[in-house]
Formats: C-alpha cells, structure tokens, sequence
C-alpha cells in the first residue's frame, strides 16, 4: 500500500484568495485591485449613478488616486470589460491593525448575483497577505438586505451605534434622512468569518417569540399592521428589533414613516449597544436579535 505525504498546508492569506476565485467565479465577474486613472474614473462614475450624484460623486478621481498611491485599497469587479461594482478603503491609524472599508456599491443590472461578496472576500484576502487582521465599515441599520449581508453571509460583528453619521446625505438612496449608521468589524481569521468566506453561509439564527432554549424574547421595536413601528421593551436578555422591509422605498412614498422607523431603531439599538448588549444575529425576516450581558 502506498502512503502519500500530505502536501504543506495552506496559510490564511493563501486560502482567502482561493475563496476569494471562487466567489468571483460564482458571480461571474473578475475582481482585481484598481490603480489607473482610467480605472478609478470608472469607480467615480459608477457611484455617481449607483447613488444618484453625478454633481457631487461620492468619491472624487483625484481622492482615490491619492489612496492608491498611499497604499490603500480599491478594488473593481467586472464583467466582460465593463465595471459593476467597487470598494474603497483605507488604513486605521498605525495602532489599530485594520483598514477601513469606506464605500462600496454594485451596479443594480447585477443585482442577485453575488458581485458584493466577492468584492468583500478580495478586499479580505487582500488585507490578509498585507498582514491586516480586521476591516470595519459602516452601514444604515434600516437597510434589512445590508444587514442581513454584513451579519449572516460576511460574519461581521456590529461594534457601535453612530447616529448622523455623515450628517444629511441627499441623493438616491439616503433621501433627505439622517445616516445613523452602525460600526462592524470584521475579524478576518475567525472561525465564523472563515467558515462564511468558505461558502458555508451560517444559519441565521430564529428569532422565535419563545427564543428557545435561550430564554424569551422580549420585542424592543415591532411592526404594526399598517408597517409602521411600535416601541416595545428594552428589558430581558433577548430581545429583537424590526426594521421596514424596503426603506430605501419608504423614503421616496412615506418620508415620515420613514423618519419614525429612523427614530424607533435608533432610540433602541443606541441605547442597548451603549449598554453593553450584543447584536448576535439578523434573521431575514427583517429582525435584529439582541443579547444584552447580564
């Protein structure tokens, strides 16, 4: 019988690029890391129209040269020669060990196909061969398909609660509402984050009235009947927050509705994050699940 010697494993870095080809290939695109002038002027239009400002882009030509060259990131996925999505970063201070992913955004006529998770895995692996443990972003806690991406498919961990963040942001999809914005961090090597990187996409975690075998769940922020919020209770170990199915909608027919949903998710999540709780989960439902430390 022959015995063959397992090869050398892989290292992290090595393997985050593996899952990061893979990812690319599944969404049909090629990801690659953006130093041009021609390039990066795509990236500018392409957030100018993803975010309805062709006057004042998100990012400017001359900034995101100026990242380049100082060794941050910018990363363009692809289709055929046509770019569809993008993401910029940029480092902490030198103490911190994390870069910081500061905008990122998928043409909608790709919207479904997973262009996002594979511009996130190439950021990861990435940072990774530079040595960088941990990317953190921001991202509006109303919007339920973010939250659901950034928690249960990326394994990112929500840190803080920002409230108007950037301040009033008009264009197409902010409205004229305020960017209250939560912190994730995203621990790059941890077994959670690996496993999701890998394609084994965690469970979301049910959030049942009864909570299981963790104990009831207590409703901090409901839903009515007409879609509107209803305040709840913020005592309990578990408790679970609603946000609207389509904010980002009700910002265009219902501005109001929409600045109450706004004042409801902020006045619970702030509150318990400042506590101390945890957000552990986003079931897609449109639910936050929260566990506050006892």
């Amino acid at each position: 019988m022959t015995h063959l010697a397992a090869g050398p494993a892989l290292a992290p870095a090595d393997l985050a690029v593996r899952a990061a080809d893979a990812a690319a290939l599944a969404a049909g695109v090629s990801v690659r890391e953006l130093t041009g002038l021609a390039e990066l002027e795509q990236v500018v239009g392409l957030y100018a129209d993803i975010w309805g400002r062709a006057g004042n882009p998100p990012v400017t030509l001359e900034l995101l040269r100026a990242f380049t060259k100082a060794g941050n990131y910018v990363g363009g996925a692809f289709a055929g020669d046509r770019l569809v999505g993008a993401c910029v970063g940029f480092f902490h201070a030198p103490g911190d060990d994390a870069l910081h992913s500061h905008i990122a955004g998928v043409a909608p006529e790709v919207a479904g196909r997973s262009v996002g998770f594979a511009l996130k895995l190439h950021q990861r692996s990435w940072a990774l061969q530079r040595g960088v443990s941990d990317i953190a972003w921001t991202f509006d806690p109303l919007v339920s398909r973010n939250a659901y991406f950034n928690l249960a498919k990326l394994a990112a961990r929500p840190v803080e609660y920002l409230t108007n963040f950037y301040g009033v942001m008009p264009d197409s999809l902010n409205g004229h509402d305020e960017t209250d914005r939560l912190l994730v961090r995203w621990r790059l090597l941890e077994p959670d984050v690996v496993a999701a990187c890998s394609g084994a996409r965690p469970r979301p975690a049910a959030v049942a009235a009864d909570g299981g075998a963790g104990g009831e769940v207590v409703t901090a922020v409901g839903v009515a009947a007409d879609g509107s919020p209803v305040p709840g209770r913020l005592d309990g170990t578990l408790l679970r927050i609603a946000v609207p199915r389509d904010i980002s909608a009700l910002r265009a027919t219902d501005p109001l509705l929409a600045a109450r949903w706004r004042t409801s998710v902020r006045e619970a999540l702030s509150v318990l994050l400042a506590e101390g709780a945890r957000i552990t989960a986003f079931d897609p439902a449109g639910w936050y699940l929260v566990r506050r430390q006892l």
